[in-house]
């Protein structure tokens, strides 16, 4: 059986593509474990920097395939979280290159990417409600990036909302004419090949946690990790580059 995942490495960028067009790379068990497995070997290699999650053919994702689903078994996505958390925890920062449609479970992909890129004619619909199921696993990310009162409306109804509103409620981080989604893809991985490494995984936590902490804990706790971060090697060597006018050893 040919594989449902395809990987190839340039420039420090690992790009994991979905490649099951036939089924509209819905999240079969067996495209799952493939993602894992890409993941799990693009998080660990030495040599990748930043890590790009796209799609062949014109959807990106529709979500489980129904097709596995039977009605005494687990939920045909019962491997979807470890997908999900291998993402969300990556210390190397994922880019979603959505070249296409997303729905359902595959918007747990979305959410679950630092950041999330589609060409705006791109649909999006959390479309559970409407099948009598429920978007349970994937509103773990979903949730910690949509405004409120737009993931209850999406989540509810089940409608169709277009690329522009999914800028709008947090859901995509840009939304550019097809044309440009390659360049555009191209220009955020180079900045993130710019920071550290360490930087980098920190930063990606610091985003998340921060809020979560009282004012003067914030405080107290941001005030000794910048004290370690200037002192750190990666950080002398960041300030010896920009003394020196050069780029640092990572870029």
């Amino acid at each position: 059986m040919s594989p449902l995942v395809h990987v190839s490495e340039r420039d420090a960028v690992a790009t994991i593509t979905l490649d099951s067009p036939h089924n509209r790379n819905a999240l079969s068990r067996a495209l799952l474990a493939e993602l894992s497995a890409a993941l799990d070997r693009a998080v660990a290699a030495p040599g990748v920097r930043v890590i790009v999650l796209t799609g062949a053919g014109p959807v990106f994702c529709s979500g489980a395939d129904l097709k596995e689903q039977t009605a005494d078994g687990a939920p045909v996505t019962e491997a979807l979280p470890r997908v999900i958390t291998t993402i969300w925890e990556s210390p190397k920062p994922v880019i979603c290159r959505l070249n296409g449609t997303a729905r359902a479970g595959g918007l747990g992909l979305v959410t679950a990417c630092d950041f999330a890129i589609a060409p705006d004619t791109t649909t999006f619909a959390f479309s559970e409600v409407r099948l009598g199921v429920v978007p349970a696993m994937i509103a773990v990310t979903a949730l910690r990036r949509l405004d409120p009162r737009a993931a209850a409306e999406y989540f509810l109804t089940g409608e169709v909302f277009d690329a522009r509103r999914a800028v709008e409620i947090g859901l995509l981080t840009r939304a550019v004419p097809a044309g440009e989604l390659d360049a555009t893809v191209a220009h955020y991985a180079d900045m993130l090949r710019r920071g550290g490494p360490e930087a980098l995984a920190i930063t990606k936590r610091l985003v998340r946690t921060v809020p979560t902490l009282s004012f003067a804990e914030g405080l107290r706790e941001m005030s000794r990790l910048s004290a370690e971060r200037f002192t750190s090697p990666e950080g002398q060597e960041g300030i010896r580059a920009f003394r020196e006018k050069r780029d640092p050893a990572w870029y």
